[in-house]
């Protein structure tokens, strides 16, 4: 199969190299662009362009302007990049269509597990069937877990919830995310919610529920040790 192409959009030299040897690291092609106008340039000169991140903060073209201009004629992934944590930004970038909104300094690594998270919700790298975790399997097509060899029964929002836990490893995930990617955006409850799926889970997978590790005052992150 043909490496995924990945398209880094930043005026920073040192951000560009950082972003894309820990994505060369995971197999994908990167290409680079130094501004805004360039990023158009190489976005609608290149095919098969699977996923972009974008810097906000940029000479000759921002990344609002680019934005916008990728989404007039692509649903394209964006991941947006910027140095200010400013709620109106995030919910500018949510109206144009980004998919996730990272705030600078970020974690290279937590990065590239973001994009390959989205990446397998768009479909462009398969999201294996069965998907494993330490001793948990899940298959998706059976709709059936196992915890250290044994199945084990879920309700099926713990076998959604676990699925989304499974798929974003190592990612902090607010209880606002996870009700927004496995209640969905139009559920109205009330965050405890997850609370109480999520001590359920824990119960049914015994050992293998402290996989899923509390951060207190955010959410959740599900990590093997």
């Amino acid at each position: 199969m043909d490496k995924l192409k990945v398209l880094v959009v930043d005026d920073e030299s040192r951000m560009r190299k950082l972003v894309k040897d820990f994505l060369v690291k995971k197999d994908f092609t990167v290409l680079e662009a130094e501004d805004g106008a360039q990023a158009i340039d190489v976005f609608f000169n290149t095919k098969d362009i699977a996923l972009v991140i974008l810097d906000v903060m940029m000479p000759k073209m921002d990344g609002w302007q680019v934005c916008r201009e990728i989404r007039a004629l692509s649903q394209v992934p964006i991941i947006m990049l910027t140095a200010r944590a400013d709620e109106r930004d995030e919910l500018l970038g949510f109206e144009l269509g980004v998919d996730e909104y990272i705030s600078k300094p970020f974690s290279p690594k937590i990065l590239v597990a973001r994009v390959e998270a989205i990446l397998r919700r768009s479909n462009a790298i398969s999201s294996d069937k069965v998907m494993t975790a330490g001793k948990i399997s899940l298959d998706k097509t059976a709709h059936e877990v196992k915890a250290d060899g044994k199945v084990i029964e879920l309700s099926y929002k713990e076998f959604e919830l676990l699925s989304y836990f499974m798929e974003n490893q190592g990612i902090a995930l607010s209880r606002e995310k996870i009700l927004n990617s496995v209640w969905n955006y139009d559920y109205f409850g009330d965050a405890r919610t997850i609370d109480t799926h999520v001590k359920k889970l824990r119960s049914k997978l015994g050992e293998q529920g402290d996989y899923i590790k509390t951060i207190w005052g955010m959410g959740y992150k599900f990590e093997v040790e």
